[in-house]
């Protein structure tokens, strides 16, 4: 294996790669991402045109296209309610608020995962636990998580994450045993199933991204749904500054009318990016499907490279969904050469090929001690992220390359692309 970095190596510097003056392996424009169908751009127009742009304004004789996205929502997920907001940062938000959970309660967090698992948590005054990952599966680890329980721990915050679900024969389990609620978050696993079941629907609540780079997006929002009639009441008025939907309201008349049993904000959704919402997710199973099928062709052409392999499915995992297409590379390279071939691998697809997040106890964007003022004072010790060790997290970072989705969704030329592109980058480096 090679030794030195930065593409070079035993036979020269890159070995034609695009990163240092050679051709890239792709020559075309990737398939566009967002995608916007006929549909959905009829559904936004509509939008538009209706001169009523905020479910805070009056109702205009049509049912509002936020209403429209949660009742279809729900309905995929096969829950009752839904709930839409801002982002999926509000989403976990308003679940956590909802919740009801003892202030200064513990709840335990992936340490491999985007910061707003720990910081939405964080701000609703209770404590994340950051809990090491299975390495096979990027997910939160069981053993990890049933190290982490103290008489504190109200709950768990299970994230599925880039192209896999966790263990949840496991999860609720460990939550039915010691009382805990559960929450999901499936920002990156939209149209996932585990055991036949759509993820989201088995903790209390699920909560989802909306933002561009989701495989269900509208540039920005997010929604929670629940089977539980009382806390999608409660997130109702936590995401409407303490609202709820009229009833009936005549033509002219408020679409919300104030309820003020909980103090809430405003993270309401959008017409217009609910109106976008419904129409793509017409079109997310056949695209998830797409890249099913394209990321099966990836998997085999890996067993074509030494020093590279998938990262393979839990057993409870039916339907995956591909968030992020991950690359694991040989445990023998060096986290500084793996670096490099993802540096290379992008300029060789002509995209931004990012690489995990960074584990939360050395996350730039997790800094809660630097606005303290944020928090409980009595809180700030316990919530430090540097309590909590994550090895497993921090190898998976750094021995991982990832693919964003809509490379996925093309043909077999656009598969072929990408595996010419991983094994220059691999022959480049020797391997």
């Amino acid at each position: 294996m090679s030794e030195a970095l930065g593409g070079a190596t035993k036979s020269g510097p890159g070995e034609g790669l695009a990163a240092y003056g050679g051709t890239p392996a792709r020559a075309t424009p990737w398939p566009a991402w967002p995608r916007l169908d006929a549909g959905t751009e009829r559904l936004a127009l509509d939008a538009l045109r209706s001169g009523r742009w905020a479910i805070s304004e009056m109702h205009n004789g049509q049912e509002l296209y936020e209403r429209r996205f949660a009742r279809a929502f729900a309905a995929y997920h096969g829950v009752e309610h839904c709930i839409p907001t801002t982002s999926g940062s509000s989403a976990l938000t308003i679940a956590f608020e909802a919740l009801g959970l003892s202030r200064g309660a513990e709840v335990l967090v992936p340490g491999l995962t985007w910061v707003a698992c720990a910081s939405a948590v964080a701000g609703a005054g209770l404590v994340p636990v950051l809990v090491d990952i299975d390495p096979g599966t990027l997910c939160m680890s069981p053993a990890a998580a049933a190290a982490a329980l103290t008489p504190r721990t109200e709950a768990v915050l299970l994230v599925h994450y880039a192209c896999n679900t966790a263990d949840l024969d496991a999860f609720t389990g460990l939550a039915r045993r010691h009382g805990l609620a559960l929450v999901e978050d499936c920002a990156q696993a939209h149209g996932a199933e585990y055991r036949g079941r759509p993820v989201g629907t088995y903790g209390a609540i699920g909560t989802y991204s909306m933002q561009e780079s989701k495989v269900l997006t509208c540039g920005e929002g997010g929604a929670s749904v629940t089977a539980d009639a009382s806390l999608a009441g409660l997130m109702e008025q936590y995401r409407a500054d303490g609202r709820v939907y009229s009833v009936n309201p005549g033509v002219g008349d408020p679409n919300l009318q104030d309820r003020g049993d909980v103090q809430g904000r405003n993270l309401c959704l959008s017409e217009v990016q609910a109106a976008l919402l419904l129409g793509r997710l017409e079109e997310m199973d056949a695209e998830n499907e797409q890249r099913r099928v394209t990321a099966a062709l990836l998997d085999d052409a890996l067993t074509e490279i030494d020093a590279f392999s998938p990262v393979a499915a839990p057993d409870g995992c039916t339907r995956r969904t591909y968030y992020r297409y991950c690359v694991r590379v040989h445990s023998d390279v060096k986290p500084a050469e793996v670096e490099a071939m993802q540096n290379e691998l992008s300029h060789e697809l002509r995209v931004t090929c990012e690489p995990l997040h960074d584990p939360l106890n050395d996350c730039r964007l997790y800094n809660p001690l630097g606005s303290p003022q944020k928090y409980d004072p009595a809180l700030l010790t316990r919530i430090d992220p540097k309590n909590f060790a994550l090895p497993e997290s921090l190898a998976a970072r750094q021995q991982i390359m990832t693919i964003p989705h809509f490379l996925l969704l093309g043909d077999y030329a656009d598969f072929s692309d990408i595996r010419h592109a991983l094994l220059k980058v691999a022959a480049a480096h020797g391997l």
